[in-house]
């Protein structure tokens, strides 16, 4: 792995808006975004699909351990128990979702709270004609790209109806300039643990994951299938002990990766140690990862931002360009959309 070969593959550069993450979120939280307080949630919505879909993901994990209740919907319809201590959150990076549009429309008939963030596009023009809260945030090279900027910007709009203490945030930033020294384009070498699992990936990988990183292990998931058009399964480590497990009995492709918190409850642990045991005793090779010290979001942010550059390294090491999704593009085309 060079500059050069990066470059080469990775045509429209994606890798270069990664390398200013950690840049990026900071400015994003510190943005002069207006704040918006809502009374009495105690049950907030994130609506959104693909990349944009990834953000609700991110912010039911930061909020597992909270008292507000987290839904997430990734499709056309929103759960019969929303009213009017519901916050709906609509997240579309591009502004033209299908299915977010359809969310976000529902809401006028529902006695409930909504806000809208998109770079523009047809949620902009609809939140504007039914006077609903809007906040834009301009997209950054792709929708799964844009999932930093629009985070922080979240974070700081919604802060004071959640639950996240600036010292939580602002570790997350402070670790996030430390993990870019590790894997960003500036360190193209043995040292970098993202292209050491790039490179290690050659068949099928399977993300065992704790429940509190679900997020990231879903993450890793989408960036993988997006950028290096690979497919992916993810499994939750407790259940794959009562099922997946069984499928390492015959000779397969599949990788296992497995993703485990600094601090995953005990009984959790302990099924990761057995079943790393299995791994080693039927000649299993698997990679661990590991998420570094800190809060949730500390831990979710840093693991997603190492695991989407493992997807744009595997991309250019399959000579794979990882930014078009023609794929997309086709069923979106057949869509009418």
């Amino acid at each position: 792995m060079d500059i050069a070969t990066l470059e080469k593959y990775d045509t429209e550069k994606m890798y270069k808006i990664y390398d200013k993450w950690p840049e990026i979120a900071r400015q994003s939280f510190e943005s002069e975004q207006k704040t918006v307080d809502f009374k009495n949630i105690d049950h907030i919505v994130f609506a959104g699909m693909g990349g944009s879909g990834g953000i609700g993901d991110l912010f039911s994990s930061i909020l597992s351990k909270t008292n507000i209740h987290v839904t997430l919907v990734k499709g056309y319809l929103l759960p019969n128990t929303v009213d009017k201590n519901t916050l709906v959150v609509v997240t579309s990076v591009s502004g033209n979702t299908d299915e977010t549009l359809t969310v976000l429309k529902s809401t006028k008939k529902i006695d409930c709270n909504v806000i809208a963030f998109s770079s523009g596009g047809k949620i902009e023009q609809f939140c504007e004609e039914n006077q609903i809260i809007f906040r834009k945030i301009p997209l950054l090279h792709s929708p799964r790209a844009s999932l930093i900027n629009f985070t922080y910007t979240i974070l700081k709009i919604l802060n004071s109806i959640l639950p996240i203490e600036k010292k939580d945030i602002m570790e997350s930033l402070d670790e996030l300039e430390i993990v870019k020294k590790k894997i960003d384009s500036n360190n193209l070498s043995d040292s970098n643990p993202a292209i050491n699992l790039a490179q290690w990936i050659s068949g099928i990988p399977t993300i065992y994951y704790p429940h509190g990183l679900q997020s990231a292990a879903i993450r890793f998931k989408s960036s993988l299938q997006e950028n290096a058009k690979t497919h992916v399964i993810v499994e939750d480590i407790i259940e794959t002990c009562h099922n997946g497990i069984v499928s390492w009995e015959r000779p397969s492709i599949v990788q296992p990766i497995l993703l485990q918190g600094h601090d995953d409850y005990v009984k959790t642990k302990e099924r990761f140690s057995i079943i790393k045991e299995f791994f080693i005793e039927n000649n299993i090779d698997y990679k661990e990862i590991n998420s570094i010290s800190g809060n949730i979001l500390t831990k979710t942010i840093c693991l997603i931002y190492i695991l989407d550059y493992v997807s744009i390294y595997r991309a250019v090491l399959l000579k794979i360009d990882p930014t078009p999704v023609r794929s997309i593009d086709y069923i979106k085309k057949k869509l009418g959309l």
